[in-house]
């Protein structure tokens, strides 16, 4: 489906906005040329046709816009579908490393490439135990605090995210922040 132009119905309202500058410059230089005191008919249509030239120039700079943002966005929304279907594997890593079997070997030198490669494409792993709950990036299956200064107890699987989007909720369990540990919320009056 194609986008409208500038100007019909359906445009988006920032289009008409730089159409109707380039518009208004083109009358204001109408007003100074002959033509708008009843100069002869080429200078009307030059004023016409530079008018009909600069609506044109500002439909394109707005198709140029409009085509980098939409690939840019399609570019972003590859790189996460990507990312999203190489979690299990970096799942099956992490369960490795955990029983030791990623120790020494070609498999540890194919997970240190892997996540290497991830790094550089900007997945950032979270959801670590102490870390304040967000329930925007995490997942609760269980809560065991009263809810007055929850942070993640127990992760059952890690969260990722590129930028800004999160790619994957952290699974975790919520309790309560321990008074005594630092970062804790002062309760005491003082």
């Amino acid at each position: 489906m194609t986008q409208p132009y500038a100007g019909e119905p359906g445009a988006p309202e920032e289009d008409v906005t730089v159409e109707a500058e380039f518009v208004e410059d083109a009358a204001a230089a109408g007003d100074q040329s002959p033509a708008a005191g009843g100069g002869s008919p080429e200078q009307a249509q030059v004023v016409e046709l530079t008018e009909a030239l600069q609506r044109e120039r500002a439909q394109f700079q707005n198709f140029k816009r409009r085509s980098a943002e939409e690939f840019s966005q399609a570019a972003a929304g590859g790189k996460a579908r990507l990312l999203e279907k190489l979690l299990p594997l970096l799942d099956d890593f992490d369960r490795a490393r955990e029983h030791g079997d990623l120790q020494e070997g070609p498999l540890k030198a194919f997970a240190d490439k892997l996540g290497d490669i991830l790094a550089g494409e900007q997945l950032v792993r979270f959801g670590a135990p102490g870390e304040e709950f967000n329930p925007e990036r995490h997942e609760a299956i269980q809560n065991e605090g009263s809810g007055v200064d929850p942070v993640i107890g127990t992760v059952f699987r890690p969260g990722y995210q590129v930028g800004d989007k999160v790619i994957r909720s952290a699974m975790v369990i919520v309790t309560d922040r321990d008074p005594a540990a630092p970062g804790a919320a002062n309760t005491e009056d003082a």
